[in-house]
């Protein structure tokens, strides 16, 4: 067996454990999602610093998924801006409370938070800042990653949310050679997974109460356009980043 096909072994059985270890959290964050932004008209705040930005990217117009999707940004946390200077930055405390301000949260919004290692002053304090808002949190991080990182900012992601999705990622990321890993992350595979999971979670929830998801059609298949352009004028106003 070649070396690309254990990885990709390694893959599947990560996944695998992924779904069943998060099982019971993934439907409680859907009930929180039916409530409060399909029934209840609010948005999805997604924020995410450095390559857990990819996660914010996956959950924002995407075809099939929501449209109550926000992205939370600064563009002193992107990578293209400065690799380096992004990572001085999401150690940089009160940088959360000034993005999350600017996103003008309502109460009824539900933050995600995605961070794999979960001790960095911005994914913390992003969490703490959209709790002093009575803002529900769901980090999307590792726990053992949480406990293993030297820890920044007086806690974890994991401590200061309300609900976790457990990416089950190593310390350090990488997975591969599974002996003496160091390479093969795994973080932007648990991430997209968990976030899939969860929009099939609540399509279910969502057909079982004869609701309709507000879900992104491609706008590069027929029909695309007209179908989105209902969901583009309804969520512009709390979501200027559509366009």
């Amino acid at each position: 067996m070649t070396q690309e096909a254990d990885f990709g072994e390694l893959m599947r059985e990560q996944l695998a454990q992924v779904q069943e270890r998060n099982t019971a959290a993934l439907a409680e964050v859907a009930d929180v999602l039916m409530e409060r932004v399909v029934a209840g008209g609010g948005v999805v705040l997604a924020a995410g610093a450095g390559h857990s930005f990819n996660a914010v990217t996956e959950a924002f117009h995407r075809a099939g998924g929501l449209a109550t999707v926000k992205p939370l940004h600064d563009s002193r946390l992107q990578l293209v801006n400065g690799a380096s200077s992004s990572t001085a930055a999401e150690r940089t405390p009160g940088l959360a409370a000034d993005v999350l301000d600017r996103a003008k949260p309502d109460p009824g919004d539900v933050l995600f938070v995605f961070s794999t290692s979960g001790v960095n002053f911005y994914p913390v304090e992003m969490a703490r800042e959209a709790a002093d808002r009575r803002i529900p949190v769901v980090a999307v991080t590792s726990r053992e990653c949480n406990a293993a990182a030297p820890p920044r900012a007086g806690s974890t992601l994991s401590e200061e949310a309300d609900h976790v999705l457990d990416t089950c990622v190593r310390p350090g990321d990488v997975a591969y050679p599974p002996g003496t890993p160091h390479t093969g992350a795994m973080s932007s595979l648990a991430n997209t997974f968990l976030w899939n999971l969860l929009l099939a979670e609540l399509d279910a929830r969502a057909a079982a109460s004869g609701r309709d998801l507000p879900l992104w059609r491609s706008s590069n298949m027929s029909g695309g356009d007209e179908a989105n352009a209902g969901l583009l004028e309804r969520y512009r106003p709390r979501i200027p980043e559509l366009g």
